[in-house]
C-alpha cells in the first residue's frame, strides 16, 4: 500500500545543485576552487609572458653562480668565492641565530617585566609600565637604530682600553675583565678545549664533536631529570608528601656536563687589546648586538602585557588559597600563577616569535648580513633574478613561522589544562 505522503523519485536534476542543501555547499566548493586556480594560472602565464617579453626566463641556475661578496659575521666557513646558495644559507644561520637569541631575550624580559607590572611597589610597577609604554609604541626599526646610534657614538674606540704607561690607567675599563664594549665591535672571551675531540667535515659546515658532545650530554640529563620528577610527583599522588628533588635535580643537570667539560679541557680566553684591537677572544658586530636588542626590548614589551593578562586571568583564589597553605609570594607565583597562566600567555606569545622572527628582516638598517641582505639583497641586485630572489625568500620566512607555530603549539597543547 502506498502513502500519500511518499513523494515520487523524479532522480537527480542539475537544478539540485543550487537549490539541494546537500549539494549547494559542494557546488560552491567547486565553483570557488575553479575560480582560484584560474586567477592563479593568469597570474604565472602573464608573469611568463612578462618575462618572456624581457628576456628573461624563470630559473634557480643563480644560486650556483660565484657570490662575490664578503659578509662579516658567518656561522659556518664562507668566502666571496663561495656560491650565491652559500651566502643565502649564510644569511639564513644568521636570521634563525638572531630570532632564536631574541626570542629567548624577549621572553625572560616579558616575564619579569609583566610580573614586577603587578608589583604592590607603586615606584616598580610605574617604571615598568614607562618601560612597556615606551618601547611598544615605537617602532621597533627606531629601536634598533637607537641601539646602533649608542653603540656606535657612546662607546670608546678599541685603543681606549690601551693603558697609558704615564698613568697606569686606561680611559675605558671592560666589563668584569673579560668583555668590551667598543664602538666597532663588542669583544667578548672565546671558549676553547685542551683535549678536544674534533671536527667532522660535512658539505654544510664542519661539525664539533665536542658542541656535539655536550648537546648528547645535556639531552640525556634532562631526560633523565624528566623522569625524576615523573617518579616524585607519582610518589605524591600516592602518599601525599613528594620527595625532595630539587638537589638531585641540580646535580643531574650540572653533574655530567661539568665532569664532561673538565675532561674536554673547557677554558675561556678573554680578549686582550694588541695594537688597536683585541685578540684572543671573540669580537661580535655591533649590528648584530643592536639588531638583537632592539628586538629583545620591543617584543620584551609586548610579551609583558601577555604574561599580566595571563596572570591577571587567574582567580584570586588560587593565591589566596596558596598562602593558606603557607606558599610565599615567590613559590605561589612560580608554581601555583605562573603554571595556570600559561594556557592564556602561550597561544599570543607564538604570535610574538612570529613577529619578531620576521622583524629581523629590519637587520639590513644596521648593516647586518641575514636572509634579507644576503638573498634578497647582494644576491638580487647582482644576479637581477628578482622573482626567484622575492618568491624563495618568502617560502624560506614561511617554513620558519610554520616550525615556530608547529613547536609551539605542541608545548601549548602540553602545558593545557586537562579536565579529570
Amino acid at each position: 500500500m502506498t502513502s500519500a505522503s511518499d513523494a515520487p523519485d523524479r532522480g537527480f536534476r542539475l537544478s539540485q545543485l543550487i537549490y539541494d542543501t546537500r549539494y549547494r555547499s559542494l557546488t560552491i566548493q567547486v565553483i570557488t576552487l575553479i575560480v582560484v586556480m584560474g586567477a592563479a594560472g593568469w597570474l604565472v602565464d602573464n608573469t611568463i609572458q612578462n618575462l618572456r617579453v624581457l628576456g628573461k626566463d624563470f630559473n634557480f641556475g643563480f644560486l650556483d653562480n660565484r657570490a662575490g661578496y664578503d659578509i662579516a659575521q658567518h656561522l659556518i666557513p664562507y668566502t666571496n668565492d663561495n656560491t650565491h646558495a652559500r651566502a643565502m644559507l649564510v644569511g639564513l644561520l644568521n636570521t634563525i641565530w638572531v630570532s632564536l637569541l631574541g626570542c629567548a631575550t624577549a621572553t625572560v624580559i616579558g616575564i619579569f617585566v609583566g610580573v614586577l607590572r603587578l608589583s604592590k611597589n607603586w615606584l616598580v610597577a610605574r617604571l615598568m609600565t614607562v618601560y612597556v609604554e615606551t618601547f611598544r609604541n615605537v617602532p621597533v626599526l627606531l629601536w634598533i637604530l637607537v641601539a646602533m646610534a649608542v653603540l656606535t657614538e657612546i662607546t670608546p674606540a678599541p685603543n681606549a682600553y690601551k693603558v697609558n704607561p704615564a698613568t697606569g690607567e686606561a680611559n675605558a675599563s671592560m666589563i668584569l675583565d673579560s668583555i668590551a664594549l667598543t664602538n666597532r665591535y663588542t669583544a667578548i672571551p672565546a671558549v676553547s678545549f685542551e683535549r678536544s675531540l674534533g671536527v667532522i667535515d660535512t658539505a654544510l659546515a664542519p661539525v664539533s664533536l665536542n658542541v656535539l658532545a655536550i648537546v648528547l650530554v645535556l639531552a640525556g640529563a634532562i631526560w633523565v631529570n624528566r623522569r625524576l620528577l615523573a617518579h616524585a610527583s607519582a610518589v605524591q599522588d600516592a602518599t601525599g608528601a613528594r620527595p625532595v628533588t630539587w638537589w638531585k635535580s641540580l646535580l643531574l643537570l650540572l653533574g655530567p656536563l661539568a665532569l664532561l667539560l673538565a675532561a674536554l679541557g673547557f677554558q675561556l680566553h678573554g680578549p686582550t687589546l694588541k695594537g688597536f684591537n683585541f685578540t684572543g677572544g671573540t669580537n661580535v658586530s655591533n649590528a648584530f648586538v643592536a639588531l638583537w636588542a632592539g628586538l629583545s626590548l620591543y617584543t620584551g614589551a609586548f610579551i609583558a602585557e601577555i604574561v599580566r593578562a595571563g596572570i591577571l586571568a587567574i582567580s584570586k583564589g588560587q593565591t589566596e588559597a596558596a598562602f593558606a597553605l603557607g606558599l610565599r609570594p615567590g613559590k605561589t607565583m612560580r608554581l601555583v600563577i605562573l603554571p595556570q597562566a600559561l594556557r592564556v600567555i602561550v597561544p599570543p606569545l607564538i604570535s610574538q616569535f612570529l613577529n619578531l622572527t620576521k622583524n629581523s628582516s629590519l637587520a639590513i638598517a644596521v648593516g647586518y648580513m641575514d636572509l634579507r641582505g644576503t638573498l634578497g639583497g647582494i644576491t638580487l641586485n647582482q644576479t637581477g633574478r628578482e622573482l626567484e630572489a622575492i618568491l624563495l625568500m618568502m617560502l624560506i620566512y614561511l617554513a620558519i613561522s610554520l616550525v615556530i607555530s608547529g613547536v609551539m603549539n605542541l608545548y601549548n597543547h602540553k602545558v593545557r589544562l586537562k579536565e579529570r
